[in-house]
């Protein structure tokens, strides 16, 4: 019942699912019995193994696509979101794989963080605690991860390249009245090539709307192509269902047969991309796509080119274009040009998506990711990633301006991300889906024998251009793993070299320095401890802000955070000394994007916390040490008028959730505080003891007239910069009244205080060096690749869409 309720739905994402996913599967027509054909078949060009290679890839469509993705894999989904960083997160979240240590409890109450409605146990066999115990399987786990991501970003190299010669070679086919040489081909291909790179930052958005019209239109253009090349040249072709004449096949190519497998991979090329794109769409969605449209079109087309060619041997070099009709030979033509750069766009935007989860998961230097739809989360343009990418691409063309070379190297980047998709799963199925030991080996034997066949013809092809998606795997996995090595040994160093709490309650409130108006925001990648920064601007400096907070901007093994849990915060320290901290947490597919009232957002969820911490009952045994790990979850949101009764419903029922209600504007506002403490919520004071109030000047209490005209050039580019208008609140403290506690209105009113005076935001600007012990190896991956890395990447200020005009550097010398 719920599937014929949500069909409509389906049906829609299913249409437009043509324009994103498909665009690589469907355009592969164009090259595959070329590929087959090409070196290893020249002495076997006859019917019955024409015959047998159509058998080889009606199965291998059947298997992989229909079996593997369609009907399993996409049901392992992380929250709606595929690819093979979601398989890995779910196996960071079930198991502690993941190498950087920065976990926390509460990362697990995230409502994302549970998988499914079970609540299985994780699973407690031998094989689930030998992972977990031995470093080097978890390291041999991330690797493979990276492989596959590595790989996927090659993709994004070659798939362009290989598409573009191929719907560019009509123009090579005799008799369609237009003769280019090879040179001249080539050079139209890099035009186009140039031109799609160029289009790029426009966004996907704003040519979305002709993708799914053309891919449909090409799809049925080649069924109805394929149906006639049946009906014409050969109907026997459907006796080629059977495996029987795959039998037949091996029995007379033998040894070359094998090596021709891996032409036949390239029909199923693209097949990754339908788990890989599942967060744009749904699983049923992608699955009537394919599996009712997709999949027979693609059948009917190799079943037609097949009978084509039994009759037509000499056509197997152009055996695409030479079996459409004369008469429709152009529109398809220009048909299969729209289609291959369709393609290319699809999987060049999956490259940047994978980039992006890279960058968030810690493994890929900061670059600038640019939002390119208001209204289409996750489509995004990374410039740095799109010219690398037109560079390569243009190289690869030039370089081997073949179509069967270039197609080996597909091959081997496709056939990889796919077997390494078969490993995980077997893994997912055995730690995440509890189910024995036995489905998952099973799962993996079949599927893996079999992609392991097609994987081994293609590692065989890699003298023949398979090796430039090895190198360009290579060249990717090298970065990542560098800038992840880096990165986890500059966390271990800021763990190592923490301050020591007890030092820092010896200062007292004062910490031994001045105090000055203001909150000082010192960001860290610490989620616990005072980073050494700290330390380091205290000893240099004189004076400090009356109100401190520590912030980390985390990422956790899921692909989105709820704005509703983004914020954790605590206290670091006694209430005298006004030191909190704030941990950001988000998903390896959320975008950190430049929010103006993050603010105020912070004031009002750290006052929700003063005031939620005054009614905690504190145990008379605490240490001081307590302080540092007592974190809540603060969040607030604006609920419309409509919800009013769905309010009113939650009011009645309580839900162990304190909720408070208030009109301003015409806006119902919503506070939820959830404490990871006890399990118990209790209730803040009914009535608010801060008070807040929109477009206030913020300029009308500075007393120094220098102070106002400073802001004014600040807001000045500010608005230079952005559309929106800046959102000035003002905050201020309740009068006294019984209900609030007297040291929670000091505390209140002095954060007040701390945030009329001003925001400054103190980051550290790190030096990394290995130490003069270590070896070789190691001071050239941290002196020469990382330092090279850190210098070109994005500065984290940048990343972190901090306002220059607030921001202090602190220098840090980091020997690891």
């Amino acid at each position: 019942m719920q599937f014929f309720f949500l069909l409509p739905r389906n049906l829609l994402l299913a249409y437009q699912s043509f324009g994103v996913v498909y665009g690589d599967l469907s355009t592969s027509p164009l090259y595959v019995y070329r590929s087959v054909f090409a070196v290893a078949l020249q002495n076997h060009q006859n019917p019955e193994v024409i015959f047998g290679a159509f058998s080889l890839i009606f199965w291998a469509l059947t298997l992989i696509p229909l079996l593997k993705y369609t009907c399993i894999v996409l049901s392992a989904d992380d929250c709606g979101e595929g690819g093979t960083f979601a398989l890995y997160s779910l196996l960071c979240r079930h198991a502690k794989f993941s190498l950087l240590p920065n976990q926390q409890a509460a990362d697990e109450e995230l409502s994302s963080y549970k998988y499914g409605s079970s609540g299985h146990p994780p699973s407690s066999s031998s094989l689930h605690r030998f992972l977990e115990r031995h470093k080097k399987s978890r390291t041999t786990l991330l690797v493979v991860v990276l492989l596959g991501a590595s790989m996927v970003i090659g993709d994004g190299v070659i798939t362009p390249a290989i598409s573009v010669l191929s719907a560019v070679s009509a123009f090579q086919v005799k008799g369609v009245g237009v003769a280019l040489t090879h040179g001249q081909l080539v050079l139209l291909a890099c035009v186009v090539l140039v031109g799609l790179f160029a289009l790029q930052h426009f966004g996907t958005h704003r040519v979305a709307f002709v993708f799914a019209p053309v891919i449909i239109l090409w799809l049925v253009s080649i069924f109805s192509i394929g149906l006639y090349n049946i009906i014409r040249w050969n109907p026997k072709i459907v006796h080629a269902f059977s495996p029987h004449y795959i039998i037949k096949f091996f029995s007379e190519t033998r040894k070359e047969g094998w090596i021709s497998l891996g032409g036949v991979l390239l029909s199923i090329t693209g097949t990754e991309a339908m788990f890989a794109d599942l967060g744009h769409f749904t699983a049923s969605s992608i699955r009537l796509a394919f599996g009712f449209f997709v999949y027979p079109c693609l059948v009917i087309q190799y079943m037609g080119q097949a009978a084509y060619l039994s009759k037509n041997i000499t056509s197997i070099p152009d055996s695409f274009y030479k079996s459409i009709p004369e008469p429709i030979f152009w529109p398809v033509f220009a048909l299969a040009n729209l289609a291959a750069v369709v393609g290319s766009q699809a999987i060049i935007t999956a490259t940047f998506s994978i980039v992006k989860q890279c960058h968030a998961l810690g493994f890929f230097p900061r670059v600038k990711i640019v939002h390119t739809s208001k209204h289409m989360f996750g489509q995004i343009y990374i410039p740095e990633i799109n010219w690398i990418l037109m560079i390569l691409t243009l190289l690869i063309t030039v370089g081997f301006q073949d179509t069967t070379q270039v197609g080996n190297a597909y091959g081997l980047a496709c056939m990889t991300v796919m077997f390494i998709t078969t490993f995980l799963m077997g893994l997912v199925i055995t730690f995440v889906w509890q189910k024995n030991v036995i489905y998952g080996m099973s799962f993996l034997l079949f599927f893996g024998f079999i992609e392991g066949v097609y994987l081994s013809a293609a590692i065989r092809k890699a003298p023949q251009g398979g090796w430039v998606s090895l190198l360009l795997a290579c060249v990717f996995m090298f970065i990542m793993f560098v800038w992840h090595y880096g990165t986890r040994r500059k966390y271990k160093h800021d763990m190592h070299n923490k301050v020591q709490l007890k030092w820092l309650l010896n200062l007292g409130p004062s910490l031994g320095i001045v105090r000055v108006p203001g909150i000082g925001l010192i960001y860290s990648e610490l989620a616990t401890g005072i980073p050494s920064i700290f330390s380091h601007f205290v000893m240099n400096l004189p004076a400090f802000h009356n109100v401190l907070v520590f912030v980390c901007v985390k990422y956790v093994p899921v692909p989105f955070v709820s704005l509703d849990e983004r914020y954790l915060i605590g206290r670091v320290c006694p209430r005298p000394y006004r030191m909190y901290r704030c941990i950001m947490r988000y998903g390896y597919k959320d975008i950190p994007k430049d929010d103006e009232n993050f603010e105020n957002q912070l004031t009002q969820s750290i006052a929700e916390f003063i005031q939620m911490e005054a009614v905690e009952p504190q145990s008379p045994n605490s240490e001081a040490s307590s302080f540092d790990g007592r974190m809540a979850v603060i969040s607030s949101r604006s609920v419309s008028i409509p919800g009013l009764i769905e309010h009113f419903k939650l009011v009645l029922l309580g839900c162990m959730d304190s909720f408070g209600i208030w009109v301003e504007n015409g806006i119902w506002e919503r506070k939820k505080v959830m404490t990871t403490i006890k399990c118990d919520v209790r209730s803040i004071e009914s009535r608010p003891a801060l008070i807040i109030s929109d477009h206030v000047d913020p300029t009308e209490n500075m007393k120094s007239s220098r102070l106002k005209i400073l802001r004014g050039w600040y807001d000045e580019e500010k608005a230079a910069e952005e559309m929106n208008p800046r959102r000035r609140v003002r905050f201020e403290v309740a009068p006294r009244n019984g209900d609030v506690d007297g040291g929670v209105r000091d505390e209140l009113l002095a954060l007040v205080e701390a945030k009329e005076a001003g925001v400054a935001y103190i980051t550290g600007f790190s030096y990394i060096k290995a130490r003069k012990a270590s070896s070789l190896l190691k001071k050239f991956v941290i002196d020469v690749v990382y330092s090279f890395l850190r210098k070109n990447c994005r500065r984290p200020a940048v990343a972190l869409h901090i306002p220059h005009i607030s921001l202090i550097e602190v220098g840090m010398m980091y020997y690891v």
